[in-house]
């Protein structure tokens, strides 16, 4: 294999341009001397002139040599920012897999350390907010047994989420976060005056209290085929650009739309009874065929 040849200057063709200058200089002098040391005015005054040239030839290279240490200046910093870049993401991701292994982990104890460590984690990095979000919204997506210890940490899943989507809370606020609770079973599901960006409860099932009251939406909320098995509050929701979807939805229990709600109810079904408000322009039907239940339908032309 044939030996690569270095790029960088060699020390002795350093030490040869360093002679050829001096012997340059002393050249240079020299002649100045022979040919402008006859001390006639005219003489003087070419002196003066190669003494300004030489003082701005000399400033030019200092200019230059502060360039080139400022270049070097910069390089360094940058090198130093790109390490310590490298140092916080190795941080960021150890943290996040010991932070994983503990939410998989079989003791909920430990489950629940493993939340509160992504909780922190999310709140120190804000790049990492919405992967970390999906994750705690992976979990109340999946099967659960109803161990009292379970529910304590999916309600503890549910505290931390919606404490950092109230944006009347600015030190904990967390902005621009989309919920993926497809076919969730929710228990008890509390996220009134919050602010979320999207929410997906395509096929959720409410087990008990689900409240909205005074939630924003930013472009969408879609309800499509969830199930109300108890008090379902849409009270002062703001359904974002998009609009809500409830096509297919099954309220059972007590409901409360309000004066203020705009939503779109089309193809959802509820018990008939008291104690349902919805939203103005919409009313009920009974179902044919069961008169328990009644199809929601738009009273608008």
């Amino acid at each position: 294999m044939p030996d690569r040849r270095s790029a960088a200057l060699h020390p002795r063709t350093i030490a040869l341009w360093a002679v050829g200058l001096l012997l340059l200089a002393a050249v240079v002098a020299t002649a100045s001397l022979w040919f402008l040391g006859g001390g006639t005015a005219a003489d003087r005054a070419r002196l003066d002139a190669l003494r300004t040239a030489a003082s701005l030839v000399i400033g030019t290279g200092g200019g230059a040599a502060l360039l080139l240490a400022a270049r070097r200046q910069r390089s360094a910093e940058l090198d130093l920012e790109q390490r310590d870049h490298d140092a916080t993401e190795r941080r960021v991701t150890e943290l996040y897999g010991q932070a994983a292994e503990q939410v998989g982990h079989e003791s909920a104890a430990v489950r629940l350390a493993g939340m509160y460590a992504l909780e922190r984690l999310a709140t120190d990095h804000a790049p990492q907010r919405q992967t970390i979000v999906n994750v705690l919204c992976a979990y109340l997506r999946m099967p659960f047994d109803d161990s009292a210890e379970e529910r304590q940490v999916r309600l503890a899943v549910q505290r931390i989420l919606q404490l950092h989507l109230r944006p009347d809370l600015d030190d904990v606020f967390w902005s621009d976060i989309d919920l993926d609770l497809a076919g969730a079973r929710l228990t008890w599901f509390s996220f009134p005056h919050c602010r979320i960006r999207s929410l997906n409860c395509r096929g959720a099932v409410f087990t008990e209290l689900a409240t909205f009251r005074g939630t924003e939406f930013g472009t969408k909320a879609d309800f499509t085929a969830a199930r109300f098995l108890d008090v379902a509050d849409f009270r002062n929701v703001g359904f974002g650009r998009t609009g809500s979807q409830f096509r297919d939805a099954r309220f059972e229990g007590p409901v409360r739309f309000g004066e203020h709600t705009t939503g779109n109810l089309a193809g959802a079904v509820t018990r008939t009874g008291p104690g349902r408000n919805w939203p103005p322009g919409w009313t009920t039907y009974p179902l044919p065929d069961d008169p328990d239940w009644a199809e929601l339908k738009s009273t608008d032309p």
